[in-house]
């Protein structure tokens, strides 16, 4: 792994020493949660983002790179909470996706997280910080726009684009004096277009909107060159940030597994069935992309009903509409 404020440099990064900065609560929900510790990814950044520096986290899928940036905005949420200070209706997160469909995954895969250190808080005898998370896409309704103005969430999840409306109207940028750190998650899909110098803009405008300049965190998967990235989420007249470059490849243990019977352009229900046994079987899979365009609705609801770990599959593909009539049914 290297850190670095770019050129990289090579460096040893203490992985479970950087825990003990964190809040009694969140420290514990994430020992037991992860058992082997830090990644790479979260030992290398949580101790640049707690320093209040600008920080780009470049590690491989499933690496932990977006709880490395909320779990230190949590944490802060609960220190300043136990410090007696008010967290209520301060949006001091802004989490930024260049995909819809992943900023409501997001915003779900956050709830669950906030409970169990909420329950982690009250059983180590601690009031659990009253943290708030709100999406705010193209499909926000009227309703849930105007409940973000009343009530500004502490987390802000949405979309580039989302983000430029909410810093045009001047009553939802109002809310957003109040933010300490701006995550950008998939940044390199975002450094290739339009769309990053319009993000690029928004961030420019947030800092200034801000009582000061937000933290920048961003996420990436796989970018080359790093370099472009890096200016991209700072901006031009700012220090290049700290640089969390721990890999693009990962230790897999790899296999082919070809189901009985002639594979057909359509999927039988047998053997569909076998596919997903085969899935079941182990703690993390990814299913390949053309099999959830084919059958989308079919794979989706055959995954969720299984009891089997983490699945990596591309969700946004999915209607949004038959993703969230599905979540519901197996809430």
């Amino acid at each position: 792994m290297a850190v670095s404020a770019l050129p990289l440099t090579s460096v040893a990064v203490e992985g479970t020493g950087v825990l003990e900065c964190f809040h009694p609560a969140v420290r514990t929900w994430f020992s037991r949660r992860f058992e082997d510790g830090p990644t790479a990814a979260q030992a290398g950044g949580w101790p640049a983002i707690m320093e209040q520096r600008h920080t780009l986290i470049c590690a491989p899928t499933g690496s932990g790179k977006t709880l490395a940036g909320f779990l230190a905005a949590i944490d802060a949420l609960y220190r300043a909470h136990g410090e007696g200070s008010s967290i209520e209706g301060a949006t001091q997160v802004v989490y930024v996706s260049p995909l819809k469909a992943l900023a409501v995954d997001v915003h779900a895969n956050l709830e669950q997280p906030l409970a169990e250190i909420a329950e982690v808080a009250r059983e180590l005898g601690h009031e659990p910080a009253p943290v708030t998370v709100a999406v705010r896409t193209g499909d926000s309704s009227s309703s849930e726009r105007q409940s973000m103005i009343r009530r500004p969430p502490n987390l802000l999840v949405t979309t580039p684009e989302s983000l430029y409306l909410y810093l045009t109207a001047e009553r939802s940028r109002a809310t957003l004096e109040t933010v300490e750190t701006v995550i950008v998650d998939e940044i390199h899909a975002l450094a290739r277009d339009k769309r990053g110098a319009h993000l690029a803009l928004s961030l420019e405008r947030l800092a200034s909107v801000s009582a000061r300049p937000p933290v920048r965190i961003g996420l990436s998967a796989t970018v080359r060159p790093v370099e472009t990235a890096a200016r991209l989420l700072v901006g031009a007249g700012e220090q290049l940030p700290t640089v969390i470059d721990s890999g693009h490849r990962r230790r897999l243990e790899l296999s082919l597994e070809l189901p009985d019977g002639e594979l057909e352009a359509a999927i039988p229900s047998e053997q569909f069935g076998e596919i997903v046994d085969r899935i079941a079987a182990h703690e993390q899979s990814r299913v390949p992309r053309h099999d959830i365009e084919k059958q989308p609705l079919v794979c989706f609801r055959s995954l969720t009903a299984k009891s089997c770990g983490v699945i990596e599959f591309e969700l946004h593909r999915i209607d949004p509409h038959l993703r969230a009539r599905q979540l519901g049914s197996n809430s």
